[in-house]
């Protein structure tokens, strides 16, 4: 018999009483997850609006690298991206260059993730990003900057087609020993226009972007073969290069692929 006050439940058709049904503890914690994402996802996607809305146009990134290239007496425009270059950049820097909306998904994911698997990865910046920081961050570091390269990026993207992101990139990038561009660089360090660069050559340029001054090929010879050799097996990784080409290049020594440093290209 029920004591006086308590409850057992609703009585059914036929006097049975039924209690009320409540979900396993893991349920209700997966459900309460679940929100927390929903509302995070919503937020960072109204952040992200008002960042596109905030961050400036980029229809005068062409300006902005003529500008640089006068200021730093490199040639703009420069000549096409050569397609051995393209190709060892693109590997090395962003394999999904050409799919990706500007930004990483999967380097952003690896970057939120970070707090909760202890790991603090930095890397993950696309063409377009690095482009954007080049061109109106140079020199600027910090959260909001970073947001602020985000967003251009992303308008690089959808304002320019692929060859001329690689163009401008190519154009306004630093290459170490004063060299500004990849004309410059090419002409420089071998003596050659970038659209004679060997496979070896191409893989050394694309391996500078990062490091010029700790990889210069001319006074840190050793960081440069090391990362030379990290183009290439990104070059085989990518299916650009088969691993006989890839030890094809690698057998041409640094001193070889210098040989005509300082030289310059003939006009």
């Amino acid at each position: 018999m029920t004591a006086p006050g308590s409850v057992r439940g609703a009585a059914g058709p036929r006097g049975r009483s039924y209690r009320r049904y409540r979900r396993p503890w893991w349920s209700r914690l997966i459900r309460a997850l679940v929100a927390v994402v929903v509302v995070i996802l919503c937020l960072s996607l109204a952040a992200f609006g008002g960042l596109m809305v905030l961050t400036p146009s980029v229809g005068n990134a062409q300006a902005v690298a003529a500008a640089q290239a006068a200021a730093h007496h490199s040639v703009y425009p420069g000549p096409q991206v050569p397609a051995r270059f393209a190709a060892a950049l693109e590997a090395t820097e962003d394999h999904r260059f050409n799919s990706e909306p500007g930004i990483d998904p999967f380097a952003v994911l690896r970057f939120l993730a970070g707090p909760l698997t202890s790991k603090n990865d930095q890397g993950g910046a696309t063409l377009y990003q690095q482009l954007a920081k080049m061109l109106y961050t140079p020199g600027q570091t910090g959260v909001a900057i970073e947001a602020k390269q985000v967003a251009l990026a992303v308008k690089l993207k959808y304002s320019y087609p692929g060859s001329e992101i690689l163009r401008l990139y190519a154009d306004v990038a630093y290459f170490g020993n004063n060299f500004y561009g990849l004309s410059a660089a090419s002409c420089g360090y071998f003596g050659v226009t970038p659209a004679g660069l060997s496979w070896p050559q191409a893989a050394l340029m694309a391996g500078l972007v990062q490091g010029p001054s700790a990889d210069d090929p001319l006074t840190s010879p050793a960081h440069a073969r090391a990362r030379e050799e990290h183009v290439i097996g990104r070059l085989v990784a990518v299916g650009e290069l088969t691993q006989a080409q890839a030890s094809q290049a690698l057998a041409v020594p640094l001193t070889t692929l210098l040989a005509n440093a300082g030289q310059g290209c003939r006009a």
